[in-house]
């Protein structure tokens, strides 16, 4: 089994087809994408494929690290001009192929007007194995 973590965009990715931003869908539409995505997740759990998945508002700052004994720096939130990340899925699954499947799967959720939003998820593999052969263990 390896993991792979699925990333839904605000803005980043290239635009989806049914490129309607949520904020413009109606309370009925909100809810058939919500229902859609815990319907995936339910089904994923029931194959043990299903790891953990969050949705994330579009508000954040970024933070780093300034020196012993001062407070960190943050950024923003600049949301105009960054890549906001909408929510993640993490699956488990028995390879690359039936993550991109999942993933295909996972960006028919619908959006306005009830029609699949068709949306660029990315997919990525957790990192197994550190620069230099030794092994990571972060994250799972």
């Amino acid at each position: 089994m390896a993991k792979y973590l699925l990333l839904k965009h605000y803005r980043g990715a290239p635009a989806p087809v049914n490129n309607v931003p949520m904020d413009q869908w109606t309370p009925e539409e909100i809810s058939a994408h919500v229902r859609y995505m815990n319907d995936f997740a339910a089904r994923l759990e029931k194959t043990g494929e299903f790891v953990d998945g969050q949705a994330l508002a579009p508000d954040g700052l970024w933070v780093r690290y300034d020196g012993e004994g001062r407070p960190p720096v943050t950024d923003g939130p600049f949301a105009e001009t960054k890549d906001l990340i909408a929510g993640w899925m993490v699956i488990d699954v028995d390879s690359q192929e039936r993550a991109l499947e999942l993933a295909g799967e996972l960006s028919a959720a619908p959006g306005a007007g009830g029609r699949p939003i068709h949306e660029w998820l990315e997919v990525r593999p957790f990192l197994t194995a550190a620069p230099g052969g030794m092994e990571c263990h972060a994250g799972g």
